[in-house]
């Protein structure tokens, strides 16, 4: 039986994968990329994701969230970045999100944390930094996708394709 918390997980990998995969598709230079001279590259979005995640769920279960050496304002600072720079800092973050989740038990979900003095439950907590997490996963993705154009490669079911994929799906029962 899943639990709560693997289906939590799983969730927060399937994003992390998408990020992945829409980044895969870029160059170096389009990570530092913006297109809209006062919007967020790629490699802001990464470093906030990662910034967040490790200020999130370091000390998880017993300090607040926002932790007092996490320097958001920085997070979103205009950045020239390596694509091995920019793995490495997103990364960092999905690492301490990993490492707590698999501290964590369905026991806890009702277990009250803080994020900016804010009470919440493990629960809420959770499913407020998984829908953070996924919103700007989207940015990366749309941004992604706006940068290769027409040679962009769907991560989903292409424009389409719908007919068929749950045709195949049908299939494979």
């Amino acid at each position: 039986m899943t639990t709560v918390i693997d289906s939590v997980r799983g969730e927060y990998l399937r994003y992390k994968e998408l990020g992945e995969k829409a980044i895969a598709q870029l160059s170096d230079e389009d990570l530092s990329r913006d297109l809209a001279g006062d919007a967020n590259s790629i490699a802001t979005i990464c470093w906030h994701i990662s910034g967040n995640l490790k200020s999130r769920f370091t000390d998880f279960l017993t300090s607040d969230g926002e932790k007092p050496w996490r320097h958001r304002d920085e997070e979103f600072a205009a950045r020239s970045v390596t694509r091995d720079e920019l793995l490495a800092k997103w990364n960092e973050g999905w690492s301490v999100l990993t490492n707590a989740l698999s501290s964590l038990s369905d026991d806890q979900l009702e277990q009250m944390v803080k994020i900016r003095s804010q009470p919440l439950t493990v629960a809420a907590a959770l499913h407020r930094s998984l829908a953070h997490t996924s919103y700007h996963v989207g940015q990366i993705v749309y941004i992604a996708k706006s940068i290769r154009g027409a040679d962009w490669n769907s991560l989903s079911i292409p424009r389409g394709k719908s007919d068929d994929f749950n045709r195949k799906m049908r299939e494979s029962k």
